[in-house]
């Protein structure tokens, strides 16, 4: 039984080397798993800072444009208003500029109304000095031909080889 029993106490020595293997390797799996565990936390660390880091880039990235976009915007805002103002004075000045151009055509010159005064005058003097020499006779149309005719005084003489000639009614 010598042997049976190194036997034993060589299977039980090989179960404590094989136990204590076993708790060497469940040992060393757990310190890995830990650090394992760590080196997750770490990594969750690094990408949520490498996430905040590419966000934080893009919102730079989106504000510029904006900036850029608005900019453009008032430029665009500008170049409207500066139309805008164009197309408004052009107008002002068309609407202007007909009835300025119109008036200038139809309407006497300066030199054309001094001559309707001097014609003006010289008119009014003319039938001053008429008036004073007898232009006060009433001449019509008269009949169907339409005939020049004056008003004479039929109760006064008549003169002329045939009497044809008669006074004036007013002389």
């Amino acid at each position: 039984m010598n042997s049976g029993a190194a036997h034993v106490q060589d299977d039980t020595m090989k179960v404590g080397l094989l136990m204590e293997a076993a708790q060497a390797q469940q040992s060393l799996a757990t310190t890995t798993l830990e650090k394992l565990r760590e080196h997750t936390a770490g990594l969750d660390a690094v990408v949520r800072e490498e996430i905040r880091a590419t966000v934080l880039e893009e919102l730079r990235a989106v504000a510029e444009d904006s900036r850029r976009a608005a900019a453009a915007l008032r430029r665009l805002q500008r170049v409207a208003n500066l139309r805008l103002l164009a197309w408004s004075v052009a107008m002002l000045s068309l609407a202007a500029g007909i009835p300025l151009g119109i008036a200038w055509y139809l309407l006497p010159t300066q030199a054309s109304i001094a001559a309707l005064k001097v014609t003006r005058n010289q008119l009014t003097s003319d039938i001053a000095r008429l008036n004073s020499q007898g232009a006060r006779m009433e001449l019509r149309r008269c009949g169907t031909a339409q005939r020049l005719c004056v008003r004479v005084d039929r109760s006064g003489p008549v003169y002329g080889a045939a009497g044809d000639f008669f006074i004036v009614k007013g002389y």
